[in-house]
């Protein structure tokens, strides 16, 4: 990690309802239960929601020149997401932690102008993501 860089680390695990086919947005929730309209959902029980993350992080994702990297990683997969940050961050939902493609900024928001949404996800990891029992790992590196 280089003096630059700001990390947050965060679990999650699957869930059989795991679809991962929106368009434009990729989620993780500290709910527990996931219906089928939660299209975007790819992973349940997180140990983190937007509200959670350390205000250093926070604060250095408000700027206007952040740059996120998203690392994703279960059952041997792992995937990379580029996203920015805006200073119209809110932060605050205590459930879930959304990134999006769009500029859309709520309160559940933790990145916007990303590279990829659920659907855009390798149909591999997805599958293994609607495993229970599949540990997510996620890491949050903020650039600058």
């Amino acid at each position: 990690m280089s003096a630059k860089e700001t990390r947050e680390n965060m679990s999650a695990v699957g869930n059989e309802n795991i679809q991962a086919i929106h368009p434009s947005t990729l989620m993780f929730t500290r709910e527990k239960h996931l219906s089928k309209t939660g299209d975007c959902i790819i992973g349940v029980a997180a140990d983190k929601a937007v509200a959670d993350l350390n205000q250093k992080f926070k604060d250095k994702l408000k700027r206007s020149n952040a740059k996120l990297t998203i690392i994703i990683e279960a059952g041997g997969f792992t995937e990379q997401i580029n996203a920015f940050g805006s200073p119209k961050l809110i932060l605050t939902h205590p459930t879930d932690m959304v990134i999006r493609k769009s500029d859309y900024i709520c309160n559940r928001t933790l990145a916007i102008r990303a590279d990829k949404s659920a659907n855009d996800l390798p149909r591999e990891l997805v599958e293994k993501l609607k495993n229970p029992q599949q540990k997510v790992n996620i890491t949050l590196i903020l650039h600058g």
